[in-house]
């Protein structure tokens, strides 16, 4: 939610749209294949199950990346915002896709295309009634309904099986971009300047409470982890070769796409979403490859890359991503 209110949506950044959500999605693809390639041949398991135990690795953590751009110019820090919240939808809808089909075929495309098709319009329906209900409440307390519908729609999409980052997605957008809306008359029903007042407050709200869960959530980790973990010798290799084909492929990504490799290169960190996608791993579908110590090194060193990669880079010689197209 906090990433989709600070996306926007005019012609002007349809270029920069256009060119995160292919770094996002390529790069995922591409690694999610090579390791689970990786896995299948060292571990003796099926391929399936392989990409299953790689997708969590293919995911940028926006809950990282966004906070740690801030002081980059403003055409990094989009493209970090843009690249890592739909590298966050995109890890999920795959991971999702992979763990709930048993059998990957065109039925099973045609499943997802239309769980796609279905959740986008109860998105746009849902995104109406409650942009309607935050514009009309009158009431002191005017957040926590909105907040607990929100909940209550996303739960609903997860019973059913239907991707509810989509909802999370559209509700976000449509919100942190009425000013590109309001040259359409219906708007005008939503009443958009005091929604406006609305919605700042609303993503005042998002952000204090994103950074709250995100703190106890990182907290808790870091209270779990434990010494043998971090030093553990049995993965420390696969996390460093894991970490470095990350970086290679991002670089890779970003010369064919003619983007400027500082400081974006570093900026491709592994956290929050990875440890939510190892825990969905059911027993019988782990690997023993794939276990807390690999996930612990490999968000550990993603991180530090991140540090040390922003922390080097000088501002002044940082190509803007407008002057490179």
């Amino acid at each position: 939610m906090e990433g989709s209110l600070d996306l926007e949506l005019n012609k002007s950044k349809l270029p920069l749209i256009k060119m995160s959500s292919l770094h996002a999605l390529v790069s995922m693809f591409i690694f999610a294949f090579l390791l689970a390639f990786a896995f299948h041949y060292f571990g003796q398991i099926s391929f399936k199950t392989a990409i299953l135990n790689a997708i969590p690795f293919c995911v940028i953590s926006s809950a990282i990346a966004i906070p740690s751009v801030k002081n980059l110019t403003s055409g990094h820090k989009e493209f970090v915002i843009y690249e890592s919240s739909l590298s966050d939808i995109f890890g999920v809808l795959f991971f999702n896709f992979i763990a709930l089909n048993e059998f990957i075929n065109l039925q099973s495309f045609g499943d997802f295309g239309i769980q796609m098709i279905l959740i986008i319009i109860i998105s746009f329906v849902s995104v109406l009634g409650l942009s309607f209900l935050l514009s009309r409440i009158t009431h002191h307390i005017t957040y926590t309904p909105i907040i607990l519908l929100v909940i209550l729609i996303y739960a609903l999409s997860k019973v059913y099986h239907l991707p509810g980052l989509i909802f999370i997605l559209v509700f976000g957008l449509f919100l942190g971009n009425l000013d590109e809306m309001k040259r359409f008359p219906w708007i005008e029903k939503f009443n958009p300047k005091k929604l406006d007042k609305e919605v700042a407050k609303f993503k005042d709200i998002t952000v204090e409470a994103t950074f709250l869960i995100r703190a106890l959530f990182f907290m808790l980790f870091g209270f779990l982890i434990e010494a043998k973990e971090i030093m553990n010798t049995e993965t420390i290799l696969w996390a460093a070769a894991i970490v470095a084909t990350i970086i290679l492929l991002r670089w890779i990504m970003l010369k064919i796409s003619k983007l400027p490799a500082s400081p974006l290169l570093f900026v491709a960190p592994r956290g929050l979403i990875t440890i939510l996608l190892f825990l969905a791993i059911t027993p019988d579908q782990a690997i023993p490859l794939v276990n807390k110590a690999l996930i612990i090194q490999v968000i550990i060193l993603s991180v530090l890359v991140m540090m040390i990669g922003l922390m080097t880079t000088n501002k002044k010689e940082t190509i803007p991503i407008d002057e490179t197209h």
